[in-house]
């Protein structure tokens, strides 16, 4: 039987759900190339997430020159030493046995950025809060994260990297602000927990705190 639109299964409810929870940042990828027609099926996420005003302010770079991998590995790994430097004890043991990114093995690597100055929305939204449009963006990542991991696909979003240098190295204009970078690609290993909590980093928190007012 058909479903009304936006009313949805217990089943399928409970797919989300599981889909949401195998949801992982994946930093361990196999280098098996992805189809360029499941990519673009998995990029269509961005074409029916929210922005604030309706601006769309998302913007995707698609590294694959090597000289343009090279300079954005390069640049996270003067980060993460500086990051492995800013930790000390049994931290800073830990942190350098930790692989924090799949950048030397994933086949589709893409930065992304928001434009924040689109004339997209007119400024609806954003006028007293400008970090909306990032908001945005994030948002639209965490769909097409979903997508990937519903077609099987992993991505790792790289934090540890100097978005300045990274804006130089890419020639990116100057009025778009670095969100993300990640890395794409079908994952070495599956494991619902998250890696950081397995090596003893951090743990997830059981439940969330609500404060009322």
């Amino acid at each position: 039987m058909t479903e009304a639109p936006g009313q949805f299964s217990p089943a399928f409810r409970d797919e989300l759900a599981n889909l949401m929870r195998w949801r992982r940042d994946v930093r361990r990828f196999r280098t098996t190339p992805i189809a360029p027609d499941l990519v673009a099926r998995c990029l269509t996420a961005f074409a029916s997430a929210p922005s604030v005003g309706l601006s769309e302010p998302w913007r995707l770079v698609q590294v694959e020159t090597p000289a343009a991998r090279q300079a954005c590995l390069a640049n996270y790994q003067d980060s993460n030493a500086k990051g492995l430097a800013s930790q000390s004890g049994e931290k800073a043991q830990l942190y350098s046995q930790l692989k924090l990114s799949g950048m030397a093995e994933a086949p589709l690597h893409l930065a992304v950025f928001c434009d924040d100055s689109t004339p997209k929305g007119s400024g609806l939204g954003a006028a007293s809060m400008p970090e909306t449009r990032a908001y945005s963006v994030v948002g639209a990542v965490t769909l097409f994260w979903l997508a990937l991991r519903a077609e099987g696909l992993g991505l790792g979003w790289v934090s540890i990297l100097d978005p300045d240098r990274l804006a130089r190295d890419l020639a990116v204009p100057h009025h778009w602000r670095f969100i993300g970078y990640l890395c794409i690609g079908w994952p070495e290993e599956e494991d619902m927990v998250p890696e950081l909590e397995r090596c003893g980093w951090e743990t997830r928190a059981e439940t969330l705190h609500l404060d009322l007012r």
